[in-house]
């Protein structure tokens, strides 16, 4: 975004676009609010966007496209196969990445499900700086096991560390001594479960230098990279005077794979896998026909195809990507201020509540991420993500692993929001901090094996959803 100073002193980010197309919101009362997220099993994927006022729930594939990224997409080639449209999208992700062989795929867990079918076998170890949910239960279910190696600072929700997304290369480099095998070392861009947290291009290099040493090659989840670019290029001081289209190509240039959901990257619905090596490549091939449709759409719309090709442009435009991780700085910096917990500094993708400490009454057994997601939507109608225990996955002995944090997600995607709705969900949120004593636990009702938290139905341990619907109505009347 331009750099521009108000008058009066204030702190906002001004948008370099304007908006064209709208779609219109509604607000329920609280009382259907409550309504809803009982009848969704206090699961925020479970409720219906009808019912959502402000959905925050993701940036994935709900972000606004460009007046260009629509006009591209009236020029698709419908073909089946050897289609225009693909060889316009590889030819734009060889430009930008570097690298001469593409995949495409529906999405990234689509990459995901390729790239660690092919890699990874039975005792195999996949060490990255933290996992993702569907990256982790993939290498599980093809018998491989994660090893994280994030730095200290990455899980202190209060260090204001730049790069907290950084792999601890000490940790690597003794794994990689070991006996255990090690088919390929991950790095995930925007690391999402500590906050939307970067890597910097120097700790990317040193793990590069490492996966040389031992011959292992070097995976990018890319998924986030747009917001990893720009907080490489403002707080790394050797990317200072490197152009946005640079550092991308200095990133990419490290890895040997990279993947990226297009859903996020690119702001269009698909994915892709790019190689270096022929031989990986013609070994993930013929993956993409058995699982994703033929070698030129891979599952994806041709019409999206051509948006992404767009997107992937767009995102060399400093304007274009900085808006994201600015509306988010500015969110975190004024729940701050007002003494609200959260994770600083502030990330990429969202804001995130740290709800071990604003709840930190509730016992992580009772999910007090979950119970905070579930809290907000009935005080604001603002539907978020819980990102904690209830997101991960019980050990093969049923035992359930506690997160390291309990955050509540509250992405931005990229053009949607305007500053006085991310004003009304700052108040809403400082509401609900200050009552936060009446929030309770959640227990499961319905507790799935895989990916528990996208359709598991939960229930509160005791009437508090009541209480707090009382509360707002003292303090708020008959406002929504």
């Amino acid at each position: 975004m331009a750099n521009v100073s108000f008058y009066g002193g204030q702190q906002y980010p001004l948008e370099m676009h304007k908006v064209r197309i709208i779609q219109k919101l509604h607000l329920l009362p609280i009382e259907e609010r409550l309504a809803a997220i009982k009848g969704a099993g206090y699961n925020s994927f479970l409720l219906k966007n009808k019912d959502v006022f402000l959905d925050m729930l993701t940036d994935s594939g709900v972000n606004a496209m460009s007046q260009e990224q629509q006009a591209a997409m009236l020029n698709a080639d419908d073909a089946y196969a050897g289609s225009a449209t693909f060889y316009r999208l590889e030819s734009k992700v060889t430009e930008l990445f570097g690298m001469e062989y593409f995949l495409p795929a529906h999405q990234g867990r689509a990459c995901e499900n390729i790239i660690f079918s092919t890699l990874v076998n039975e005792g195999d170890t996949i060490p990255m700086n933290y996992h993702f949910t569907t990256t982790k239960a993939h290498i599980v279910a093809n018998g491989g096991e994660v090893a994280e190696y994030l730095r200290p600072e990455g899980i202190d929700v209060t260090v204001h560390h730049p790069f907290k997304g950084n792999m601890d290369t000490d940790q690597l480099r003794a794994l990689l001594e070991s006996d255990a095998s090690v088919p390929v070392v991950r790095m995930e861009a925007g690391t999402n479960l500590i906050g939307g947290q970067p890597f910097s291009l120097e700790n990317l290099l040193e793990v590069r230098a490492l996966c040389d040493e031992f011959d292992v090659p070097l995976v990018l989840d890319a998924s986030l990279l747009q917001d990893n670019l720009y907080f490489i290029k403002e707080r790394e001081e050797q990317a200072a005077d490197m152009t946005i289209r640079e550092i991308a190509l200095a990133v990419a240039g490290a890895c040997d794979i990279f993947y990226f959901s297009a859903r996020k990257l690119g702001f269009g619905r698909g994915g892709g896998i790019l190689l270096r090596d022929e031989a990986m490549y013609k070994r993930m091939r013929g993956l993409v026909p058995m699982f994703e449709g033929f070698l030129t759409y891979g599952g994806m719309s041709v019409r999206e195809m051509e948006a992404i090709t767009v997107g992937l442009e767009e995102t060399m435009d400093y304007d274009m990507i900085s808006h994201g991780p600015q509306f988010i700085e500015y969110t975190v910096r004024e729940m701050d201020n007002r003494g609200i917990p959260v994770v600083k500094p502030a990330g990429g993708l969202g804001a995130h509540l740290n709800a071990m400490d604003f709840v930190d009454h509730i016992d992580q057994r009772q999910y007090p991420a979950g119970a905070l997601n579930a809290a907000l939507y009935i005080a604001s109608g603002v539907r978020g993500m819980e990102r904690g225990t209830m997101s991960e996955e019980r050990d093969s002995d049923g035992v359930e692993p506690l997160a390291n944090m309990e955050l509540v997600r509250l992405a931005l995607p990229r053009r949607v929001f305007t500053l006085s709705q991310v004003n009304y969900l700052i108040d809403r949120v400082e509401w609900l901090y200050d009552n936060r004593e009446i929030i309770g636990g959640l227990e499961w009702e319905e507790e799935p094996e895989i990916l528990r938290f996208f359709y598991g139905r939960m229930r509160p341990v005791s009437d508090w959803p009541q209480e707090l619907l009382a509360k707002f109505r003292e303090d708020f009347g008959d406002s929504l």
